[in-house]
């Protein structure tokens, strides 16, 4: 099991660190109905997560069994291809970086953000966490390396809950830090939201490479 979390943590820290939901999440806490949109945010946010690596844990059982000291050349295969599609994504992300003095470009659906309901920041959140290509390829990924890791039931469950509680800890901490102390947590989130809205591109381009090549070895390790 130790060496199925070590294989994951990548991914969930992959998942964590994408600035755009974190960046959602802040402008939620800064908006007028802060308290509503942000507990649905993260409750979406959190369930996308579940059902995604749920999902693709539970479809990688079709994968055929095989003898834990043999090659795995099937799901070698898929982790080859999942760090493909993120170095791909990688490089996207790069060349969108803002050039010297342009101000970022953010997602149109930003903008709508203070006059969000609790409802429409659920809907927001699941989407960003289960749809989104980035992190839906590093739930596939987690979901391969944990379905294919030979666990128990139990220790399927215990890993999801590690892979799922790191996932969702960038969005959740601000959430619950701002419910709990909402007057002290106004300066420090206006300050991250404007760095990571200036470094976004670069953090996340930075953060597929290094996990793309990850999962490429993996994959390359499994024949």
């Amino acid at each position: 099991m130790g060496s199925v979390i070590g294989d994951i943590l990548p991914l969930a820290l992959g998942i964590a660190i994408s600035p755009v939901p974190i960046i959602a999440a802040i402008l939620m806490l800064l908006s007028p109905k802060a308290k509503g949109t942000s507990v649905g945010f993260m409750l979406g946010w959190v369930l996308g997560i579940v059902i995604a690596v749920v999902a693709f844990t539970l479809l990688s059982a079709v994968i055929p069994e095989q003898d834990p000291d043999a090659s795995k050349p099937i799901a070698g295969t898929i982790k080859i291809l999942l760090g493909a599609g993120l170095l791909f994504l990688a490089l996207r992300q790069w060349r969108s970086r803002p050039k010297p003095g342009e101000e970022a470009a953010l997602p149109k659906w930003m903008a709508a953000i203070d006059t969000m309901t609790a409802g429409r920041g659920f809907g927001l959140g699941f989407l960003l966490a289960a749809v989104n290509p980035k992190n839906l390829l590093m739930a596939i990924g987690a979901g391969v390396i944990i379905g294919t890791g030979g666990l128990s039931a139990g220790e399927t469950t215990l890993v999801i809950v590690i892979f799922v509680l790191i996932a969702a800890c960038s969005v959740a901490v601000p959430v619950i830090a701002y419910l709990l102390a909402s007057k002290r947590m106004a300066g420090p989130l206006e300050s991250l939201r404007g760095w990571l809205v200036h470094n976004n591109a670069t953090v996340m381009a930075l953060l597929l490479l290094v996990i793309g090549v990850v999962i490429i070895g993996k994959g390359i390790g499994s024949f």
